[in-house]
């Protein structure tokens, strides 16, 4: 069980790494669905949620299907429908990106490792890769200038939002409906996002977000 969800935990950790490092917006849709896979399993492996009824069991199937294939669905739309395959001018070159996330999964592992948190065992991992996770989308939304980049980070932070959550939480049940609803607002958040792409996109004939300067005028 453990070997299994320290897999899985490894697997996010080289997801935020690959989403820092691409410039390819389908390749992150892809990266981010994966990522949202796995998040979504997460708890399944973890000693205090093993003992599922068939509404907890419910829950992770509805929220596999809305992280790893209707989300990312909508974001494929919307890629498609800009005709923008790459993020050319990010703000934080690739290189330096890269170089982030390696300091916060180094940053995550001191800070886990100082908190005077009574966390069960062998969940430190989990902890260090939710840190990481939710700078790392922070980083995205700030260091990326195309809208749907800043998006998935949007997605990576509430990642990581969520495994911070699983990591500190006893009870499973009020984490799955505490997720339930963030997952509902997530939904409809891209859903206006994507309306928001169009609209950008067809005002300006392209999704970078600094174009929008120009409504100061």
């Amino acid at each position: 069980m453990i070997n299994m969800t320290n897999t899985i935990l490894v697997i996010i950790l080289l997801s935020v790494l690959l989403s820092l490092a691409s410039n390819r917006l389908s390749a992150l849709v892809r990266i981010m669905a994966l990522q949202g896979v796995m998040v979504s399993l997460t708890p399944l492996f973890l000693e205090h949620h093993s003992n599922l009824g068939s509404g907890g069991l419910i829950f992770f199937q509805i929220m596999i299907l809305i992280k790893g294939l209707l989300i990312p669905g909508l974001l494929f739309m919307a890629v498609r429908k800009v005709s923008i395959t790459r993020e050319i001018e990010p703000l934080i070159g690739y290189h330096a990106s890269l170089f982030f996330g390696l300091v916060c999964i180094l940053l995550s592992g001191y800070i886990t490792s100082r908190l005077q948190v009574s966390l069960p065992a062998g969940h430190e991992l989990l902890l260090i890769t939710a840190i990481t996770t939710l700078a790392a989308g922070l980083f995205l939304m700030m260091g990326r200038t195309k809208a749907i980049t800043q998006v998935i980070g949007y997605l990576m932070l509430e990642n990581g939002i969520y495994l911070i959550g699983t990591a500190l939480t006893k009870q499973s049940h009020t984490l799955y409906v505490v997720e339930f609803g963030v997952l509902l607002d997530l939904l409809v958040g891209v859903m206006i996002m994507g309306i928001i792409l169009h609209n950008i996109n067809h005002a300006f004939d392209d999704v970078d977000t600094t174009l929008m300067r120009r409504l100061k005028d």
